[in-house]
């Protein structure tokens, strides 16, 4: 992702010089290469001077960051410990479930993320949208408006799994103003939800598993969804397309029970209304009649070739 974000930079005619890199690591293998990696492409990193937990050993406690990336290990047990139970990172909230660390993960970036105008972007297991357990975490996350946008994103895009994932935004400021040269509007209170499990037609070749890969066009068009929300002049209480997206206001995401599954607000519409009902029908019954036709005539030659044999089965 760092790389990529760089590459990124790279095409808008930035300078990756100004780009600094902060992350950590549990796995010492893992910790390694992504070290030898950021070096070789000469981005500036601080991944701090070994492996280590997130959670129990926090390297860079203190720190604030314009934009977090990332994308944690789906539904990850084991991760708690007693020294964790009054933790900073949470005291604003509940302490996230023993058994699962999605919202330990959430909490943990958010605590991060620079107060004024911090952005963060990271996949989760599509459980974390309404998991029972964090409903009074995910509930305050919503309350303090913290989260901006929920995309469900299709399956099959990982070569490790085929589930569907979520990604989710979370943003420091929703009250507008200009960001970056782009004037944005006031979306204090409302959530843009995307469902994109339907843009599968751009299948992998040469993979032993089905596997999907988003096309430039689709991302380009995701990402002009999610601006144009933003931009000021849009109207946010009437931004929806069926099946696609919709903003909605926090008020109905109460009335929900604080549930963040897109299909519990985007629209989906029954295409069986579409059909002309008399014509399908019409059609259905002539094909019947030709099936019922066709089983009279094999069972007529049937009758025919017993009785040539002597066996007649009348």
């Amino acid at each position: 992702m760092f790389i990529q974000s760089a590459e990124l930079v790279k095409s808008k005619q930035g300078s990756i010089s100004s780009v600094n890199v902060y992350g950590q690591e549990k796995e010492a293998a893992t910790y390694r290469l992504a070290k030898m990696n950021l070096a070789l492409r000469g981005i500036s990193h601080h991944l701090g001077e070994t492996n280590d937990s997130s959670f129990i050993h926090d390297l860079h406690q203190g720190l604030y960051f314009d934009y977090i990336m990332a994308n944690p290990p789906f539904n990850l047990k084991g991760w708690y410990d007693d020294n964790l139970k009054n933790d900073a990172r949470w005291a604003d909230y509940e302490t996230p479930p023993k058994s699962n660390a999605n919202y330990a993960w959430i909490l943990h970036m958010l605590s991060h993320l620079k107060p004024t105008d911090g952005v963060a972007g990271f996949l989760l297991a599509n459980g974390a949208l309404n998991d029972s357990d964090t409903l009074e975490i995910r509930k305050k996350l919503i309350q303090n408006d913290k989260v901006e946008a929920i995309i469900v994103l299709p399956r099959e895009l990982f070569i490790t799994t085929d589930i569907s994932v979520t990604l989710w935004i979370l943003n420091q400021n929703k009250k507008g103003g200009n960001y970056h040269d782009r004037m944005l509007r006031n979306r204090t209170g409302e959530i843009l939800f995307m469902d994109l499990r339907t843009w599968t037609e751009n299948a992998v070749k040469g993979e032993k598993k089905k596997k999907v890969r988003l096309t430039i066009e689709q991302i380009r068009r995701a990402a002009e969804i999610y601006h144009q929300w933003q931009r000021e002049g849009t109207d946010g209480k009437n931004y929806a397309v069926a099946e696609l997206y919709r903003s909605v206001d926090i008020s109905e995401i109460e009335s929900k029970g604080w549930t963040l599954t897109p299909s519990k607000y985007i629209e989906f519409i029954d295409h069986d209304l579409d059909i002309d009902y008399e014509k399908e029908m019409a059609r259905i019954q002539a094909e019947m009649k030709e099936l019922m036709k066709e089983e009279k005539r094999t069972q007529t030659m049937l009758e025919d070739a017993f009785r040539g044999i002597g066996y007649g089965i009348d």
